[in-house]
């Protein structure tokens, strides 16, 4: 039997038959469940394969989005988009960040001076809210320059990455709100004991506990918002998908919708296992 005393456990203590076998048993579950699984994954796999190429429809559907021949060709200029929504991305993240996080503070004030500015807040967020990030992106994209303000973006990219900052921006900042009211009120009166003023107890004390619970959903806004840079297609820019519509609308094949698909899905997907791993840990301490 094995010692385990770089556990910390007393000189000389094995572990007891019951023990092993109990960890045998466990082990041996563990490899039964990880089998079933494997198994009955393959078999959905093959069944929904399977189900697909035997539709009568498949041969047309096979020669208009799974064209070798399309895929090669459309690939360098989705790519080439692709890496425009990146950038839209990149950019549009901590502008949402800053809009959300300011918003939720102001939605937080409570003395009678800045009832104004918390109202401003709900309105944002209810309106905002309310109209699909689509019609915001037609809206701020045709809209904004028609006003022919001194200043104004002209660039199509940036009036999208606007629109989508104002339309996460408001979601954002319900996120925080509910990060700062999880913070227990005794936190609060605690800071205000010692005598640090609103803008501190809020700086120093509440806003780290909130950002840290918020985490995970906040990354789960930020998969979306990856995916909504596409919409900034319906504006002009030649992003991913503006690029997949000039080649399907010159040959009549799908494929490249296919091509743009499979680099969205390459980058949502390792943002979503992260943000599963986020939220597995903050679950296991909160548990301890």
């Amino acid at each position: 039997m094995r010692n385990d005393e770089s556990l910390g456990l007393p000189a000389g203590w094995t572990k007891s038959e019951r023990q092993l076998e109990r960890e045998r048993l466990r082990r041996k579950s563990s490899l039964r469940s990880g089998s079933v699984a494997t198994v009955s994954t393959i078999i959905v796999i093959v069944l929904l394969l399977w189900l697909f190429t035997a539709s009568p429809g498949w041969p047309r559907v096979r020669d208009t989005f799974f064209d070798p021949e399309q895929f090669a060709k459309a690939l360098p200029d989705v790519l080439s988009g692709f890496l425009l929504n990146i950038k839209i991305f990149l950019i549009a993240e901590p502008l949402i960040l800053l809009v959300g996080l300011l918003v939720a503070l102001a939605r937080n004030l409570t003395a009678p001076v800045f009832f104004p500015l918390r109202a401003l807040a709900v309105v944002y967020t209810d309106v905002f809210r309310g109209v699909p990030t689509i019609l915001i992106i037609y809206l701020v994209g045709f809209g904004l320059p028609a006003l022919g303000l001194q200043g104004t973006p002209t660039d199509l990219a940036t009036l999208g990455i606007i629109a989508l900052t104002l339309s996460y921006g408001a979601y954002v900042a319900e996120v925080f709100r509910a990060g700062i009211e999880s913070v227990h009120p005794s936190q609060r009166a605690a800071a205000r004991s010692l005598g640090l003023s609103h803008g501190q107890t809020m700086r120093h004390v509440v806003v780290p506990q909130a950002v840290r619970r918020v985490v995970p959903p906040l990354l789960n806004d930020f998969v979306s918002l990856q995916k909504d840079t596409a919409l900034v297609a319906t504006i002009g820019p030649l992003e991913a998908l503006r690029q997949a519509q000039i080649h399907v609308a010159g040959n009549f094949n799908y494929t490249p919708y296919l091509v743009a698909a499979l680099l969205f899905i390459l980058l949502t997907i390792p943002m979503a296992r992260f943000t599963d791993y986020l939220a597995a840990r903050s679950q296991r301490r909160r548990s301890q």
